[in-house]
């Protein structure tokens, strides 16, 4: 009974280590690839602040007076939003 019970813990720890394993050779070739990109902005447009949030890329501009926040994704630098501040008339 007792050779059972041994036999049984190390097939089952020997399990959780192939797994564990397994899950650490996947992690070293799954960090995506570095992106590079250009944003262009306006002429005489001035960058003010920029912030990192969850997966996103925040960019405050001034452009002609007015303020504009842009935002990207982190991982493909591609634009997903824009917002644009304007006085009430």
């Amino acid at each position: 009974m007792m050779a059972a019970a041994g036999a049984t813990t190390l097939i089952a720890i020997a399990a959780v280590l192939v797994v564990i394993g397994y899950r650490v050779s996947r992690m070293e070739g799954s960090a995506p690839p570095l992106a590079e990109a250009t944003a262009l902005l306006p002429k005489g447009a001035r960058v003010i602040a920029t912030a990192v949030a969850d997966d996103r890329i925040v960019v405050t501009v001034e452009i002609a007076g007015a303020v504009e926040i842009r935002m990207y994704d982190v991982r493909t630098l591609k634009p997903v939003g824009r917002l644009r501040f304007a006085n009430e008339p």
